[in-house]
């Protein structure tokens, strides 16, 4: 098993997103993280990364420093469109499935926690698929952010019913000082 180390967080490219799409891919037929249930297409996932990245918010992947094999991706994006959310932001982390306890979500969370202070955000929010998912609750939780809540049932996927988890943390200067416009 490779450590951590031999993982290189860096932005995503166009060309990343073949190996992007099919991560998710396999975590929409196969997982609750999200709550879709047809993978989007490599155009579709090419839209969003589009939209996100001119946009300025980060989107990142961690690949292997001697392949450049992507082994998984995470974004941040605005927590909801209306003005008054504009300092708040919401991450996404995913990773191959055989790239998981070995850090490297670690390493996307950090690379989007420092991108988006840099922004000036000042809230991050995890909307976490599934009351069972540990490993997302865990790495949430390693990294500052706190559990504020729980939406029970909201999701139905692979024939039962789905919560979604929210947790949120601070960035830089959090609520503890008016923004700047």
């Amino acid at each position: 098993m490779k450590t951590n180390n031999s993982v290189l967080v860096r932005a995503a490219r166009l060309t990343d997103l073949d190996r992007v799409q099919a991560i998710y891919a396999d975590h929409v037929l196969t997982g609750l993280a999200s709550f879709e249930e047809v993978p989007p297409d490599l155009y579709e996932m090419s839209r969003r990364f589009l939209s996100l990245s001119e946009a300025g918010f980060p989107y990142l992947v961690a690949v292997d420093r001697e392949t450049d094999h992507v082994k998984g991706y995470a974004y941040a994006g605005p927590y909801r469109t209306r003005i008054g959310y504009r300092y708040t932001v919401e991450d996404s982390v995913y990773l191959a499935s055989d790239a998981t306890g070995q850090g490297i979500g670690a390493k996307l969370l950090v690379g989007l926690i420092d991108h988006c202070t840099q922004m000036g955000k000042r809230q991050m929010v995890a909307v976490i698929g599934d009351s069972k998912n540990e490993a997302s609750i865990r790495l949430h939780a390693n990294h500052g952010f706190r559990l504020v809540g729980m939406f029970n049932s909201v999701g139905f996927k692979h024939g039962r019913w789905v919560d979604s988890v929210l947790m949120q943390r601070a960035l830089g200067e959090g609520d503890g000082k008016i923004p700047r416009e």
